[in-house]
């Protein structure tokens, strides 16, 4: 009777246990048995359900096939079912049971998890070495690693597969710091049973990789040659894949070689590393050697060299063999091959076919829709870019880091601060901003951009991790908006925390100290050759820049002479600087002499004669640029206008005109340009034209269309426009401003241009210029008001310019006001001492009002300073030949006959004028 009873309560005990567990696993874990999972396992769950059930031991028995042959669901039924009709698993069931919670996904909590670890306590199952280790594994897999080491330090005898297991939890969920030291520990124990063994090599060496530590790498490497692993598929792979990550490909084809099994991850293991570091050949003719093995490309292998294709000589026909084959291997069905066949296309311009592939998707995942928007993107299709993104917001999935550092490059080019400003508030909503680096420094980079320094600091600040990436933008921002200071500070606090420069660093170091004159672009010279980041090319074109900007030509000439890393760009550069400070035949010199010239060097040899010196070679070049077999392009058009505008010759800009047209060359900034000729040379119904046929009015043609209109005084017409230009929602500038104040002083309108004055900034936010400080001057005193235009000066917040004093010296003459003109004068020749202009203005105010003894006071003036006016010039267009003339000049071929015609011309004026 006594034993009977203390039997039953020793079953009582055994079953009280089963029950709880019952209980806390049957409501949330084998949901998943119930209807969370697809509907084939749940058929197969429901059609268990209903067989009667075995004895305990048939039970322990299918629950550890089921959990072999990955069948979790049926392996979790099974285990539920056990419990209901109170059966006890035994410890390898148990063992068997946690793995296959482990490897179900959707568990939602740890609640399940803790009911089985509780379960296996009170059964005593916990001491059993497979139960522990599948504990570990299973609270590893549910990111629960503290758990985890707590199971791993109960154990008490520790092998190596309790340790690779713990292992891979912290390989699996990116904690490679603590994996390593895992692994230090492992190795060093002294324990025979828990030595490294394969399988532990085939986990340590990604981790090693992710840390690029080659050094380690090599030492595991020596470990596995010595207890003979190396020749292993498994190890030999991870050690290929080692090599290659850390960018040492010869180590890994060694590796390779002598793999006496390699499967189809070796071979991708070898492929993707030749692509991964630019060795495109190299992985084509691995993929050649792999197909004459009879190895089939898998979808692994697509994927890393498909992308890269784009890179190739013969990118298209490389490409079109990969996705014929993609497609009669029935590899499409695949989604990341269709997301690296979209990456392939969109990287070798052929968006088309991307939206092919992509419109043929019956399923996307986020790095689809993130490969498109980034090809859109990158070449250009701004609009398709940006509506994708909104189709995407309408699908229901949310942008990630990548998406966002897709497209905000756009609204820097654009200069869209408002879209920016969308992207960085979304970015902040969903907790993106200070986890992503990258997407950060985008956010810094727009803000710069744009002008808004202090948004950009904070965004800075607000990166958790910065990089070198991070304090190069935010001091690119301070140096292209000139606050030097403020770099300055930066660059020392960057100094202070021991982050190191780069040549990117060094590049906004050389601008900053172009602004600050030729002295600090030596010290940063000499700092370029002591930290030898002038052996870079892109370190020295910026270098050589930097002299020519800074007006030393001479050093400029030194350092490329002496210079032996020149590439295009720099010869183009020390053209340019040639050109710019007046010496065309050093810049000729150099143009001949480089063996290799695209069209921007063209464009600078045109542009640099259009400008400063004579129209005719570089309309010649312009010839010579097509007889070369070059097409000109955008900038080609904009260098050669300026010449036909110093000709005058609509003709000439016309021609300009129909070469855009045909040739299909958009851009708002050469249309902009072709307005500003044509207005220039007097054809404004053709600059008329142009802007209406014009498919997108912005800013640019907007000022263009309104500066034409202020330089013939059509005033009424240009006030029309800028109204028009506020209807279509574009904002005015100081440019836009300045044209129609132009215009109104050209057309006497002073009321309409105090009331456009005003709304400056009342309105538009403008704050007034000198610009339109000496245009309000203008449209004062050229209504005779000059008392009233001497005053608003004397009123100007700032100090007036030699400009504006100048222009009131002009009304002067004109109205011959000698006593204000006086006033002007004396500020004027005290600014400009050297200026022939002024000296002559006041002698001919003098003159105007019969004081000859001012005139000759002021001649006596110039005279003592050895100032002489200047020779005038003109010229005129006939049958497409433009004629020169300068006064005093004989060296016109046809100057006999001319001569002798102003001769008669001007004998008939003498004559009387005879009236019949």
């Amino acid at each position: 009777m006594f034993q009977a009873c203390a039997l039953r309560v020793s079953i009582q005990l055994k079953l009280a246990p089963i029950r709880s567990l019952y209980s806390a696993f049957s409501g949330k874990a084998l949901a998943i048995s119930n209807g969370v999972t697809q509907s084939n396992t749940r058929d197969a769950s429901q059609l268990l359900d209903e067989m009667p059930l075995p004895d305990s031991k048939t039970c322990n028995k299918r629950i550890r096939c089921y959990t072999s042959d990955h069948e979790h669901y049926a392996s979790l039924s099974m285990f539920k079912r056990m419990l209901s009709a109170q059966l006890m698993p035994d410890s390898f069931a148990l063992a068997a049971t946690i793995k296959s919670a482990a490897g179900v996904t959707v568990l939602l909590d740890m609640g399940p998890a803790e009911a089985i670890h509780g379960f296996a306590m009170k059964t005593g199952y916990v001491v059993f070495a497979a139960v522990q280790k599948a504990m570990i594994d299973m609270y590893a897999k549910f990111g629960a690693l503290c758990s985890s080491r707590r199971v791993f330090k109960e154990m008490d005898n520790l092998d190596s597969v309790a340790w690779n297991v713990l292992l891979t939890g912290y390989a699996r969920a990116a904690l490679h710091d603590q994996a390593l030291h895992l692994f230090l520990r492992m190795h060093v124990c002294g324990v025979e049973e828990s030595k490294p063994d394969a399988i532990t090599l085939a986990v340590i060496l990604p981790v090693i990789a992710k840390l690029d530590l080659l050094q380690s790498g090599q030492s595991i490497h020596g470990y596995a040659i010595k207890m003979g692993l190396e020749v292993g598929t498994l190890v030999g792979n991870a050690l290929v894949s080692m090599y290659t990550k850390c960018g040492f490909v010869d180590d890994a084809r060694r590796v390779f070689f002598l793999i006496p099994y390699k499967d189809i991850v070796s071979w991708n293991s070898l492929i993707g590393g030749c692509s991964q570091c630019g060795l495109f050949d190299d992985a084509l003719t691995m993929i050649s050697q792999m197909v004459s093995m009879n190895f089939l490309l898998n979808e692994i292998t697509i994927v890393s060299i498909l992308p890269v294709c784009a890179f190739l000589e013969d990118a298209s026909r490389y490409g079109m063999e990969f996705h014929c084959y993609i497609l009669r291997h029935g590899l499409d069905t695949d989604l990341s091959v269709c997301n690296a066949l979209m990456m392939y296309y969109s990287r070798i311009g052929e968006m088309e076919r991307a939206e092919c592939v992509f419109g043929e998707l019956d399923m996307r995942d986020l790095v689809t829709w993130n490969t498109m928007i980034a090809g859109y993107a990158n070449n250009g299709w701004i609009s398709k870019a940006f509506a994708l993104l909104q189709l995407l917001l309408m699908s229901g999935r949310k942008p990630d880091s990548i998406t966002l550092v897709s497209v905000l490059p756009l609204c820097t080019q654009r200069y869209d601060l408002e879209g920016g400003k969308r992207i960085h508030g979304y970015a902040f909503r969903h907790n993106l901003l200070y986890k992503e680096t990258t997407l950060g420094n985008s956010i810094v980079d727009l803000y710069g951009k744009c002008g808004k320094l202090e948004n950009a600091l904070q965004t800075f600040e607000g990166i958790k991790e910065k990089d070198i990436v991070s304090w190069n933008v935010m001091l690119s921002a301070y140096v292209d908006n000139c606050r030097l200071e403020k770099f300055v500070n930066l660059l020392n606090q960057m100094n202070h925390e021991q982050i190191h420069p780069d040549s990117v660093t060094l590049l906004s170091v050389i601008q900053a100290g172009t602004l600050n004159g030729r002295r600090k672009v030596k010290e940063i010279h000499a700092y370029a050759l002591r930290s030898g980041f002038v052996s870079l090319v892109t370190v020295g074109n910026a270098m050589l820049d930097a002299y020519t900007k800074c007006g030393d030509i001479e050093d400029a000439h030194k350092f490329f002479s002496s210079w032996t890393e020149r590439n295009l760009i720099t010869g183009n550069t020390m053209i340019s600087g040639y050109l710019e400070h007046g010496r065309p035949d050093d810049a000729k010199m150099v143009f001949v002499q480089m063996s290799e010239k695209d069209v921007t060097t063209w464009n600078v040899m045109i542009q640099g004669h259009a400008l400063y010196y004579c129209s005719d070679v570089a309309f010649v070049m312009f010839h010579q640029l097509q007889n070369e077999g070059l097409k000109p392009d955008s900038l080609s058009i904009m260098s050669i206008l300026p010449a036909c505008v110093r000709v005058a010759s609509p003709y000439l800009i016309k021609q300009c005109h129909g070469y855009v047209i045909r040739t299909h060359l958009e851009d708002i900034y050469l249309v902009g340009t072709l307005l500003d000729s044509y207005a220039k040379c007097g054809s404004i119904s053709d600059a008329y034209k142009l802007f209406q046929a014009s498919s997108k009015k912005d800013l640019v043609n907007y000022t263009a269309m309104l500066s034409g209109y202020a330089m013939y005084g059509l005033a009424d017409e240009a006030i029309r426009m800028f109204f028009d230009m506020l209807e279509a929602n574009v904002k005015p500038d100081h440019v836009i401003m300045t044209a129609l104040l132009s215009a109104c002083s050209h057309a006497g309108l002073i009321d309409e241009g105090w009331k456009l004055f005003e709304s400056m900034t009342e309105n538009h936010g403008i704050r007034p210029t000198m610009e339109h400080y000496a245009c309000m001057v203008d449209l004062l005193a050229r209504r005779g008001r000059l008392r009233e235009a001497y005053e608003f000066i004397l009123d100007m917040p700032c100090e007036a310019d030699t400009g504006v004093w100048g222009t009131l010296l002009g009304a002067c003459k004109i109205h011959k006001e000698v006593e204000i003109g006086q006033l002007v004068a004396a500020k004027l020749f005290d600014a400009e001492t050297e200026n022939v202009g002024n000296y002559l203005a006041m002698s001919n105010i003098y003159a105007a009002d019969g004081k000859w003894e001012g005139v000759e006071q002021v001649r006596r003036q110039m005279k003592t300073m050895d100032l002489k006016k200047p020779a005038g010039c003109s010229w005129i267009e006939i049958a497409m030949k433009r004629h020169i003339f300068v006064a005093c000049d004989l060296s016109h071929p046809e100057r006999i006959l001319i001569y002798s015609m102003l001769r008669t011309l001007d004998q008939m004026l003498k004559e009387p004028l005879e009236i019949i």
